[in-house]
Order: structure tokens, then sequence, then C-alpha cells
């Protein structure tokens, strides 16, 4: 009977000594897998910021681009250009004369 119950002693320490190493094991690995998960998402904010960052600097080149286009295509009309001459040179036209505000 003594051999059997310290067989069975021997056996139930070893199961609990590899329950301890394999508790050990995965608790390494959960640490291990936390610990990458959360750098994961600490570089996927940045990255966030990044793109938020770029996506507006396309934006204000979109907007300043349409602008452009908007202000190429008024050069194109005989009536802004003489708004520009007049307001930007002085010019005016024949039978206008030109009103000067003195403060």
């Amino acid at each position: 009977m003594t051999t059997a119950g310290n067989h069975q002693s021997t056996a139930s320490a070893g199961t609990k000594r590899r329950l301890k190493i394999w508790f050990i094991v995965v608790a390494l690995f959960m640490g291990w897998a936390s610990y990458t998960l959360l750098s994961q998402l600490e570089r996927q904010g940045q990255s966030e910021l990044k793109l938020a960052e770029a996506q507006q600097k396309i934006d204000a080149a979109t907007k300043q681009m349409n602008d452009l286009k908007q202000q190429a295509a008024r050069l194109n009309d005989k009536e802004y250009i003489g708004q520009l001459a007049t307001k930007d040179q002085g010019m005016v036209k024949k039978g206008e004369k030109q009103i000067q505000v003195i403060e």
C-alpha cells in the first residue's frame, strides 16, 4: 500500500509541476501577445495621424489648384482683365475719369 500511495503522490507531484510549467509558458506567451498588440495599436495610431496630415495637405493643394484653375479661366475674360487693369494699374477706358480718394 505504501508503494501505491507513494507512486500516486509522485505522479500527482509531477502533474502539478507540469501544470505550473504549462501555466508559466501560457502566461509568458500572453504577456508577449499583449505587448505586441499594444505596440501595434500605438503604431496604427501614429500611422492614422500621418494619414490625416497627408490628407489635409492633399485637400489644401487641391483647393489651391482649383483656385488657380478658376483664376486662369477668368484671365480669358476681357471684362475681368479690364477690372484688374483698373484696380491694379489705375488704367481707365476712353471717356472714363479715374477717381482718387485722398485721406
